[in-house]
């Protein structure tokens, strides 16, 4: 049985939630996010907390509402406080940029630049030109993107050049010697 769902979600007084039947919204002072919980899992809302239960005739139910509790708790961490991630790029000639429209540019040592589109929620600011910080309502969402872009130059193990999380150790291995 999961004891994450057995937990109570306390509201804060800014966020305001409308529960219909399995869709839960919630609005808060950074945005709004829906989503729609599983059949299983039964939501309750009331005096400020969100409690959740199973139905019975499911054989993962627990399993279900104690991962629409976690899922429920981050958009409400999401529409209060916004979710970031840290990118650092590290090498020589590796630069990232944000033009208007939120386009990030990047040069990662290729031929060419490498233009990544954001998607409308998400914002990224550049303190620096060799870091980013993505930042959105949507913990997943931030997550994704912050992958993606990863995914064009991971960090290599030889010389540690590459894009990674501000939180990221790369273990440098020894070159092979004769």
């Amino acid at each position: 049985m999961s004891r994450v769902a057995k937990r109570p979600i306390l509201i804060p007084e800014d966020i305001k939630i409308e529960l219909n039947l399995q869709s839960i919204s919630i609005k808060g002072k950074y945005g709004c996010l829906l989503r729609t919980i599983h059949d299983s899992v039964k939501v309750e809302y009331l005096n400020d907390k969100i409690t959740f239960s199973v139905r019975s005739g499911f054989s993962d139910a627990w399993a279900q509402a104690g991962t629409s509790r976690a899922l429920v708790n981050s958009m409400i961490i999401g529409v209060s406080k916004k979710f970031s991630k840290k990118l650092q790029f590290s090498g020589v000639g590796y630069r990232v940029s944000i033009t208007k429209g939120n386009i990030i540019n990047m040069s990662l040592g290729y031929s060419h630049p490498i233009v990544y589109s954001l998607p409308p929620y998400i914002e990224a600011e550049n303190p620096s030109p060799t870091e980013i910080i993505i930042k959105g309502v949507d913990k997943q969402l931030v997550g994704q993107i912050a992958a993606n872009l990863r995914s064009y130059r991971r960090p290599e193990p030889y010389k540690g050049k590459g894009i990674k999380y501000s939180n990221e150790i790369v273990r440098i291995k020894e070159a092979k010697k004769k």
